[in-house]
This record gives structure tokens, C-alpha cells and sequence, in this order.
């Protein structure tokens, strides 16, 4: 065995141990080029994600084995102090359950990102992170200068829940391995991914896919035509527009 008594020894052993680990990598979409994933991360259980990534990015979580869980939380990167608003985005497009076409909202009345495709429908806006989940997701958020105090409430993605007449929030599971969402990032964020345990079913986490490719043609599209939506998208293009005017008369 290296001794690692010396820095020399150290260094040997510490590469040794690089040589010798296995990083599994994720599955990448057979229809899109290698040249536009901007980020590719297979995030094991217990594991997180922490990306910056700019407009007209499409994000795609992948379940591979069947029961991940991807507590996921945008912050807007340059302004933090907007960031993904639970509340608005289940009240402003009268849903609480997640699929294709539902805006991710800020505080701000501002889509962050929209679900642009989904073959999973086992989703959870309602339930918030586990204290796992939130300690990884202050651990992901650290790594961009937020704090704490910044880590609010999540989206679960792959593990859902539905409201029963009397109230009641009750756990649906996962949907079949392979199962994927797609986001389209539609202002510049910081995305922050946990993967672990719902707090309405506690069965280990396996493996959580997460890439990222340039798609700023999917912009030109709205995801859905509801008049919240298109508001929640004017006020978008707005602040995007003012971005690029303020940064060029910088």
C-alpha cells in the first residue's frame, strides 16, 4: 500500500483512487447532436446538481431505473433574488399537477422555464423537499454564492402526489423506468437538482439523469396558449429585453 506519510506518497495514492473510479455517465438523446449538450451529469442517489445555464437551453431529467427524485430549484442568475415560486406557479395556471406545457414561475410573474414534454406524470408541487434533499440542495447553492436563506420551497419531479377528496395528499409512485421531463430555460438560471427521498414515499433513489443542450428555436413557440401563460411570457420577454438593452449601454 502508498504510504501517504509525504506528499509524494499522497499524491500517488490520490491518483491511484482517480484511476481506479468509475463515473457513470448518462444516456444522451439519441436525436441531438453532441455538439449542443452543454452539460451531461448522472446524479446518484443522495446526489445533487448545480449548473448555470443560459436562455433557450432544454433540459431533460431522465429516471432511468425507476425511482429517482429530482427536487428541483431555478434561480434566476443574474438577479438571485427571484427564484422559482411554488405557490404561483400551481395558482397562476390554475394546476397543481405538472405536465406538458406548465410554466415554472418566479415571484415575479416571470417564466423561468416551461415543461415542454413529460412521459413520467408522477410529479409534486405540494410537498416540498425532505431535510436530505435540503441539506443537498444548500450544498449546490453554496457553489454560487447563495445561502441558506435562499433554498425555498421545490418541485419533485418523478415521485408523485395527488389531493383526495377529504384533503388528504396521498403518494402515486414513480411512472416506468425511462421516463423524462423536458424544461425549456426561458431567462438565464441557476439550476439546483436533489436527488433523493419524497417525503411521501421513502424508497431509496436511484440514479437521476440530467442533460442540457442549445435550443433557442424552441423559444419561438409557446409552451400552451392559456392568457396566464402568454401574460407570464410577456413579462418574461420584457425583463429579457431590458437585460440586453441595460448590458449593452453598460
Amino acid at each position: 500500500m502508498t504510504s501517504t506519510a509525504d506528499t509524494s506518497g499522497a499524491r500517488a495514492h490520490a491518483r491511484a483512487q482517480a484511476a481506479a473510479a468509475t463515473i457513470a455517465n448518462p444516456a444522451l438523446p439519441a436525436d441531438i447532436s453532441a455538439s449542443k449538450i452543454t452539460f451531461a451529469q448522472r446524479i446518484p442517489a443522495g446526489g445533487y446538481a448545480n449548473i448555470a445555464l443560459g436562455r433557450g437551453t432544454r433540459v431533460r431529467l431522465s429516471d432511468p431505473h425507476g425511482a429517482a427524485c429530482a427536487h428541483l430549484l431555478l434561480v434566476r442568475a443574474e438577479a438571485p433574488w427571484e427564484r422559482l415560486n411554488v405557490a404561483d406557479t400551481v395558482k397562476v395556471p390554475w394546476q397543481a399537477y405538472l405536465g406538458g406545457g406548465h410554466p415554472l414561475l418566479s415571484d415575479q410573474g416571470r417564466v423561468l422555464a416551461t415543461v415542454l414534454a413529460d412521459t413520467s406524470g408522477h410529479h409534486d408541487t405540494l410537498c416540498g423537499p425532505t431535510d436530505q434533499a435540503r441539506h443537498s440542495l444548500r450544498l449546490a447553492g453554496a457553489k454560487h454564492g447563495l445561502e441558506p436563506r435562499d433554498i425555498g420551497p421545490t418541485v419533485s419531479f418523478f415521485r408523485g402526489v395527488r389531493v383526495r377528496q377529504d384533503g388528504a395528499l396521498v403518494s402515486t409512485g414513480s411512472a416506468a423506468p425511462g421516463s423524462s421531463v423536458d424544461l425549456l430555460v426561458h431567462l438565464p438560471v441557476t439550476v439546483l437538482v436533489a436527488n433523493s427521498a419524497h417525503p411521501l414515499d421513502d424508497r431509496p433513489a436511484t440514479d437521476l439523469d440530467l442533460v442540457a443542450w442549445a435550443a433557442p428555436e424552441d423559444l419561438a413557440a409557446p409552451g400552451n396558449e392559456d392568457p396566464e401563460y402568454r401574460r407570464a411570457l410577456e413579462n418574461t420577454e420584457q425583463a429579457w429585453t431590458a437585460a440586453l438593452t441595460l448590458e449593452a449601454t453598460a
